[in-house]
Formats: structure tokens, sequence, C-alpha cells
């Protein structure tokens, strides 16, 4: 139900997704784990259709359940892919990226398990933040994962989304890319996360035209306010 936390003037957040089948393998979250912290998280499972959904739907609850448990997204990506290699009989794999934002402070310490890069708004302009990655989730076990940090002021937005926004493709099989992305981003980059989110989708709808839809898009955008 968006919006989602109506009562909380710290934050305001915004999420879509448009599956490319009847049902996607993408995946969006964010809930409070405690009064001051705030997790977030994107996703993106190999492969389309029911098996892929299935996968995100174990994902999503596993991720979930570790976040309630363990205030650490280095950890949280560990717990869920060791979770996930015990016992992935439909071989499949997940990228994440995971942040827990502290709402006093702005602070976000993330990490990311082979997913795109985040964007980020500050001084009233988004550019890509070229994260360091770590092995996708459900590849192999015994992977651990690099934690970072994100400091946003009042004002500063984060932008998450999936490979299907950057790469949706025309007639021709040309990629929309990161540069258009940034460049829709940064059409309102001021507006309101809902608004960010649509001029994003209306920027790639114009440009795929026609050209049939092959994978989920997922857009989650952050405004700390």
């Amino acid at each position: 139900t968006l919006p989602a936390f109506p009562d909380r003037p710290e934050f305001d957040i915004y999420a879509s997704m448009d599956p490319a089948k009847e049902v996607g393998g993408d995946f969006y979250d964010f809930f409070l784990i405690d009064d001051d912290h705030l997790c977030l998280a994107i996703a993106d499972v190999s492969g389309k259709g029911i098996p892929a959904a299935l996968f995100m739907m174990i994902s999503k609850a596993i991720l979930q359940n570790t976040a309630m448990l363990e205030n650490n997204p280095s950890e949280i990506l560990t717990m869920t892919n060791e979770a996930l290699c015990s016992n992935n009989k439909l071989e499949m794999f997940v990228t994440i990226w995971v942040g827990i934002l502290e709402i006093s402070t702005g602070i976000i310490r993330a990490a990311n398990a082979g997913h795109e890069y985040p964007a980020v708004m500050k001084d009233g302009k988004f550019s890509l933040l070229r994260d360091k990655h770590g092995l996708v989730i459900g590849g192999m076990q015994g992977i651990k994962y690099r934690e970072y940090t994100i400091t946003l002021e009042p004002g500063d937005k984060l932008f998450l989304y999936t490979d299907g926004v950057p790469e949706a493709a025309d007639s021709k099989l040309e990629l929309y890319g990161t540069d258009r992305m940034l460049e829709a981003l940064n059409e309102e980059p001021d507006a309101s996360p809902r608004v960010i989110l649509s001029n994003v989708q209306d920027s790639v709808d114009r440009f795929v035209g026609e050209a049939e839809q092959f994978d989920d898009l997922t857009m989650l955008c952050l405004s700390y306010k």
C-alpha cells in the first residue's frame, strides 16, 4: 500500500514493478526493523515466469526474516546466500541490493550481491554510485559480502532499479542504458519519488515504443527529509 508510511515525515518512499510476463522474478521490499531503522531491498531472480516467481518468494521471505534478526546488510546477504544454497533445487540465483537506513542520521549501511549500481541524488543531481559487487545470491556457499555506507542529507534521494530498466530494448535491439535513465531521473530531481519513477517509466516507454518487453522492470525511490 502506497504511500507506505504516511505517519513518518522523515522520509518518503515509492516503488513499482512492471513484470514482463503475468508473474515476475523481480522483487522490492521495505519495512521498519525498529523505530529508527528502515530496511530497503531490491532484487532480480534469474529466469522468468512461475519458476522465477517461486524462487523470488522464497528469497524475499528469507531476506526479510534475516533482516529482522540481523541489523547488518553484509551478514543479511551472507545468511540469505547460505540458506538458498543449502536447498537450491531450481539451480537459480538472485542479485540483491540491501540497505538499512538509520532514520535519525541519514546513514545507510548497504551491501550489493551482483545487483545494478544505485543512483544517489546529491546537490540536486542524480549520479550512479559504483559500489563494489559481491557474488550473486545462490551461486556458491561460503561467500562473504562487503558493507559500505551512503550518507543522505535532507533533500537527498536514493534510486534503486533492476536491469529491466537499462536493458530495455527498442525494435532495433538498442538498449536504453543508464545514461538515458540518469537523464530521466534529472528531469525533475526535486520531485516526489512517485513522480521520479513515473518520469523514468515514461522515458523507457518512449524509447521502447512498440517493441516487446523482455524483462521485469522494477524501481524504488527513497527521499530523505
